[in-house]
């Protein structure tokens, strides 16, 4: 139900992401919301995390420059060379880059099964159905390298979680923590990029709801609850969510910006779906 919950909201944000690109740029909006999200989480639990030894801090830092920084980095990067359905289309592949992270780490194959393998096609299927549907096929090899290395720094991540759940440290607490790493590697391309920091827009209604939606529901309490799943779940049980993110963001284009759903759209949600619950089920 965390995963579950975390996706349903991960799914909507390139809408507000979208509003906000109207008067932000990439990099004031990724700073801006993840200092939000630091501030709700020290009003949460204002209470400061001491770590045992200097390898368990190294471990967030490195989270923090994975899941925080890097991550949407080369996403938004990405965007900027090659077609958004290419990006949705790569990111979606996240779980299986997962998989294999997680098998040469424990170096045996317990997640790759039969099961997993044939959730994983009928997701992609779906999830190109959704992404290219509309859109002429083309590539760019370095934009879609950008977003691979975006899956594969997200894959990371998750293992790194799973460590980091390993220390038993509160997730509000670890989650701060790889936020204040995140931002710092942040500032120096927030220092190097060509920021305005508009914030006269933010005075308007509309591009304030949304940049406190991305940074206290999006990142404080979605970081927060997605953690929590890898902890329970394991990186890969709790990876394969991320099939259901482009299903979540054209059901919600169609509702909110009243986007049209085909037939198409639906198989693809159909498959993507299925995908998911081959791969979580049989596992």
């Amino acid at each position: 139900m965390a995963a579950l919950f975390t996706i349903l909201i991960w799914g909507t944000t390139f809408i507000a992401t979208k509003i906000l690109l109207t008067t932000l740029t990439p990099v004031e909006i990724l700073f801006l919301r993840f200092v939000l999200g630091f501030a709700a989480l020290w009003l949460a639990r204002p209470k400061f995390l001491r770590t045992q030894n200097s390898k368990q801090e190294l471990t967030l830092a490195v989270a923090g420059l994975c899941g925080i920084c890097l991550y949407y980095l080369l996403e938004n990067i990405a965007l900027t060379y090659t077609l958004a359905s290419n990006v949705g289309v790569i990111i979606s592949a996240a779980p299986f880059l997962t998989a294999l992270l997680e098998c040469a780490a424990a170096k045996n194959r317990r997640g790759l099964t039969r099961w997993f393998f044939v959730g994983f096609i009928t997701a992609m299927v779906g999830v190109c159905l959704l992404s290219f549907h509309g859109t002429r096929l083309a590539f760019n090899p370095l934009g879609d390298g950008l977003a691979l290395a975006a899956a594969l720094v997200w894959a990371c991540y998750s293992l790194l979680m799973q460590k980091i759940a390993a220390y038993g440290y509160p997730t509000i607490l670890a989650t701060r923590r790889i936020f204040a790493y995140g931002l710092l590697f942040m500032l120096p391309c927030a220092a190097l990029s060509d920021t305005a920091w508009n914030w006269a827009a933010l005075r308007q209604p509309l591009y304030l709801g949304n940049l406190l939606f991305l940074g206290l529901g999006a990142s404080a309490l979605c970081f927060v609850t997605w953690n929590y799943a890898v902890k329970i779940l394991g990186p890969l049980r709790t990876s394969v969510y991320i099939y259901l993110v482009p299903v979540i963001t054209v059901t919600a284009a169609a509702v909110i910006l009243r986007e049209p759903f085909t037939l198409t759209t639906a198989a693809g949600t159909a498959l993507a779906m299925t995908g998911l619950f081959i791969s979580g089920w049989k596992s």
